[in-house]
């Protein structure tokens, strides 16, 4: 029979002789949980709203929804944070215009890079030594990395932290869902075309069998405006997020047409909503913006910008 783990302390232990290396790693990695989850409490106690964006594939454009969306908030001077869950492909600080920042460490913990608006940053982007280099890491290091963001970094006073999580349903997504305590909720982005559908019914399963929040669906990349004639082209179809909204009982928020000066800014680092605010689709995501506003007023109690 396996012997049971020991429960002392590995330097005083009496049974410290005998104790295997796998015992000595089981018990620090439990000591380790035990600090951050103590950790995770005070820090995420700090925030008043967390909202994880999620997408069942990747492709669809909720990087630049969740950077976009900082922006937003922070102008209607709430303070916000971001962190960049996707391990494998940060892109939260090239859209904000954060390439090349670091971060730093005090006596408190890490400190997230400081972006426009006051906005604070935690990527895997800004721990690469280059564009080429690649994050080759099984699922636990990817999941032990996101508790480290999330507990070990202080983010102070937050009103919103956005979580970028990376596509799909696995280890990284599940792991912020169930580490971070109250979350408020999930929005999801999509867009028209029908595999995107087929798999945002499952990121909606996921969020509900985790029992978070849907705050509603984004039809991102739905049609394409002729910058010239004003021509309207359903590249991608239209109307899946809608349909998709109805059939499972969930808010649609709005869609946000195909329109390359959205490349354009995400690739400059500056908000398309900022860069061309007339723009058709500046104008339908600050109607999505709205309406989350209006989703984390609805609760007890009601969002106000941190003074100061």
């Amino acid at each position: 029979m396996m012997e049971k783990a020991c429960d002392g302390e590995c330097d005083t232990c009496s049974k410290a002789e005998t104790c295997t290396d796998e015992k000595k790693q089981e018990y620090e990695q439990k000591k380790l949980l035990e600090k951050q989850k103590a950790l995770l409490k005070v820090r995420m106690g700090q925030i008043k709203h967390k909202i994880a964006i999620v997408s069942g594939k990747g492709g669809v454009g909720k990087s630049t929804v969740t950077a976009n969306l900082a922006v937003a908030l922070a102008q209607h001077e709430y303070k916000v944070g971001v962190l960049d869950a996707d391990i494998y492909g940060p892109s939260i600080p090239k859209m904000l215009g954060m390439r090349g920042e670091q971060l730093r460490a005090g006596p408190p913990g890490a400190f997230p890079a400081v972006g426009p608006f006051d906005i604070r940053v935690v990527s895997m982007d800004f721990l690469l030594s280059g564009d080429d280099t690649p994050v080759i890491w099984r699922g636990p290091l990817v999941t032990g990395a996101i508790r480290q963001f999330l507990s070990e970094f202080v983010w102070g006073q937050l009103d919103f932290l956005l979580i970028d999580l990376p596509p799909g349903t696995g280890d990284a997504p599940l792991s912020v869902m169930q580490f971070i305590p109250e979350m408020d909720g999930a929005l999801i982005v999509t867009m028209p075309s029908q595999i995107s559908q087929i798999v945002v019914r499952k990121a909606v399963t996921f969020a509900r069998q985790l029992k978070i929040p849907i705050i509603g669906i984004i039809e991102n990349m739905s049609g394409f405006v002729c910058p010239k004639c004003g021509f309207q082209v359903d590249i991608f179809r239209s109307g899946g997020g809608l349909a998709i909204a109805n059939d499972l009982s969930v808010p649609f928020l709005g869609t946000i047409p195909l329109d390359p000066a959205i490349c354009d800014s995400s690739d400059d680092g500056i908000s398309f909503a900022m860069k061309d605010p007339n723009s058709k689709a500046a104008k339908a995501f600050a109607a999505i913006v709205a309406k989350i506003e209006e989703f984390v007023n609805s609760k007890e109690p009601k969002v106000k910008p941190h003074e100061g």
